[in-house]
C-alpha cells in the first residue's frame, strides 16, 4: 500500500524531528519545522517518495541551515 502525500510528509517529518531531538539539535520549533518541511516538499515535488530519504536530506538541509546560522552570528 502506497501512503498518500500527506502521510508521507507526516512520516517523513516525524524521522526527521525524532532524530534531530534524540541528538539534541532542535533549538526553535517554528524555525525547524519550516526548515524540514520545505525540504520535504520540494523533494516530493520532484518526484521522490521514499520516506528515509526524504527525512535524511530534509535532516542535513537543516543542519546546513543550522550551522550557516550559528557562524553568522557569530561574526
Amino acid at each position: 500500500m502506497h501512503e498518500t502525500i500527506p502521510q508521507l510528509v507526516e512520516t517523513s517529518f516525524r524521522i526527521a524531528w525524532d532524530y534531530l531531538e534524540g541528538t539534541g539539535e532542535l533549538d526553535d520549533y517554528n524555525m525547524t519545522a519550516t526548515e524540514l518541511l520545505d525540504t520535504i516538499e520540494v523533494l516530493i515535488k520532484q518526484g521522490e517518495r521514499r520516506r528515509l530519504l526524504l527525512a535524511n536530506k530534509a535532516i542535513s538541509a537543516y543542519q546546513r541551515f543550522r550551522a550557516g546560522r550559528d557562524l553568522a552570528a557569530a561574526s
